[in-house]
């Protein structure tokens, strides 16, 4: 039995003074993903989701999951106009790699489907633009996203939030260009 996802709203943190009506959802891809959405009110909820392997299931049942997420995930945001994911190119081990890119090959495909246009950003990136280093740990991530008001359950949430204030930052940045 997997256990609940975990779902907090703040309202607009970075929204406040940004236009009404944009949608961004970012993912820290893995067995437990780390999920923060921006509202089209400018409203931030985030969480996390497990996606480990259910007893009896086959191999691909997981990415079923996560594709069936994903849509609820568009639905409850009324839409979607950019998704942003974490890019790992280092993992720590095989069964990690393994599910990294189904995870990332389902995500692309969907987004592909429905016309959503995404990115892949450097977990380094995300570092940095968190709290300044590049090779921050798990503990800096956790403190400069609770630095921003926001309540982590876990680092996957964490690291999902850290990455949708820099894709805040910079979907608006080329919005204007």
């Amino acid at each position: 039995m997997s256990s609940p996802p975990t779902r907090r709203g703040l309202p607009g943190i970075d929204g406040r003074d940004r236009e009404p009506g944009t949608a961004i959802l970012s993912l820290d891809l893995g067995t437990r993903t780390g999920w923060a959405v921006l509202g089209r009110d400018g409203s931030i909820t985030s969480g996390s989701e497990s996606f480990k392997p259910q007893r009896f299931e086959g191999g691909g049942m997981r990415y079923l999951r996560f594709k069936r997420w994903l849509a609820e995930i568009k639905q409850s945001a009324d839409g979607l106009d950019a998704v942003y994911f974490e890019e790992v190119r280092r993992h720590a081990g095989v069964d990690a790699a393994h599910a990294y890119g189904g995870f990332m090959a389902q995500l692309t495909a969907w987004c592909e489907h429905h016309g959503i246009p995404y990115q892949g950003v450097p977990v380094g990136t995300i570092k940095k633009h968190a709290t300044g280093k590049g090779n921050a740990s798990k503990d800096e991530m956790m403190a400069a996203v609770r630095a921003r008001g926001h309540a982590p359950a876990d680092d996957d949430e964490a690291d999902a939030l850290a990455l949708l204030h820099w894709a805040i930052q910079h979907h608006d940045a080329a919005q204007e260009d």
